[in-house]
């Protein structure tokens, strides 16, 4: 049997995949609860009097993340609001078994439950969407959740997102050439770090201190609303057994519209690269932190849609351009099947939905890191 490293007493029951240390049950439930407070106290992602509203699916990342940061709020005083987000896509069969776990997370943790609708916000249920535009770009109704957050008065949302997201980002970013994307999760507008920072982070190749602790743990600008990533520097192994010795419940199934091809190739050369090296994790995450875009590459700019106030980078933001092309789809078919028949309302539909998912392939909305638009795979527990 092998001791636990931290209290020398209890039996090793798992080995962090972070540092490769032997731990009992107990001592790896505090050192990970230590671990994303020091994180976040390195990020200084928070401020007294916050209302963070905390997007929960169900699945294992964001349970976690609700529990620890519940946690952590009242053991370190943060001066938090806590509010649970959950968007309601509208898919049987998936989402409204999640929900179920959501539901449970709400009684564990007494904190406020808003659960936001596709229906609510666009007229359209996710499988609606579907049967019309296919499923290669309906996730392309991206910022349900900021939304939401909006709504329930938060002036920032905290995702789950955790080390080995951010490392496949940052190698789907290389690989795609996605200078723009890379900047955006990078530390431009950030302050350097100190030695002893960079050094606790994980990273020994480089001590000039020009790597920022605080890169992409906040993203978004002046137009829209801050995501934090709490979670940022933690593997997703760790939060699993995190997970599993805090009994939690969460929703393990993928959902049914996520393709997978590009970012699973990519996951799976990460999981090999920390399989070899462990910390190779952290090094990805911490290259895509210190990059800088020079000068003449232009970015950008992003201003607000005319119609529903959100984050556009033109006239009209994404969503409300293809809620446009739905809705003008439906009423087209409808005025066509009483003017022509079956016969014309069938050829009508057929060229629109041609015409309509060709506009939503060849356009994007601009947005942050995150957004849908810009992802191959959008199966990302948040």
């Amino acid at each position: 049997m092998v001791e636990c490293s931290d209290c020398s007493v209890g039996v090793a029951k798992v080995k962090t995949a972070k540092d490769g240390l032997p731990r009992c049950s107990d001592c790896f439930i505090r050192w990970f609860e230590k671990d994303v407070h020091e994180a976040i106290e390195r990020m200084a992602i928070f401020t007294p009097g916050d209302r963070i509203g905390i997007g929960v699916s169900g699945g294992k990342d964001s349970t976690v993340l609700a529990h620890v940061l519940s946690r952590l709020n009242k053991r370190h005083s943060y001066g938090l609001q806590l509010v649970l987000l959950c968007v309601d896509e509208g898919i049987k069969g998936y989402r409204d078994d999640s929900i179920r776990e959501v539901q449970k997370n709400e009684a564990d943790l007494s904190l406020p439950l808003t659960i936001t609708s596709y229906r609510d916000l666009y007229g359209w249920t996710m499988d609606e969407i579907v049967a019309k535009i296919g499923r290669r770009n309906n996730c392309t109704f991206c910022g349900a959740l900021d939304r939401a957050a909006l709504r329930a008065g938060c002036n920032k949302l905290a995702t789950g997102h955790n080390a080995d997201d951010a490392a496949e980002t940052v190698l789907m970013n290389f690989l795609r050439g996605d200078i723009g994307r890379l900047q955006r999760m990078g530390a431009a507008a950030r302050q350097p770090t100190d030695k002893a920072t960079t050094k606790q982070l994980g990273n020994n190749s480089d001590d000039s201190g020009t790597t920022s602790a605080v890169a992409a743990a906040e993203t978004g600008d002046d137009e829209s609303l801050p995501r934090v990533k709490p979670m940022k520097y933690a593997y997703e192994k760790d939060i699993v057994i995190y997970a599993h010795f805090g009994k939690l419940n969460y929703f393990s199934t993928e959902c049914i519209y996520a393709p997978n091809a590009y970012r699973s190739n990519v996951r799976s050369f990460v999981k090999e690269l920390e399989r070899v090296r462990p910390r190779a994790i952290l090094d990805l995450v911490l290259s895509g932190e210190s990059l800088r875009l020079k000068a003449h590459v232009s970015q950008p700019k992003l201003g607000k849609c005319d119609r529903c106030g959100y984050i556009a980078s033109q006239k009209f933001c994404k969503a409300c351009q293809l809620l446009d092309g739905l809705n003008d789809e439906t009423e087209d078919n409808t005025k066509d099947q009483g003017q022509n028949g079956l016969n014309s309302a069938t050829r009508t539909n057929k060229s629109m939905d041609q015409e309509n998912t060709k506009r939503i392939e060849m356009s994007n909305c601009g947005g942050r890191t995150e957004c849908g638009c810009n992802k191959t795979d959008k199966s990302l527990d948040f």
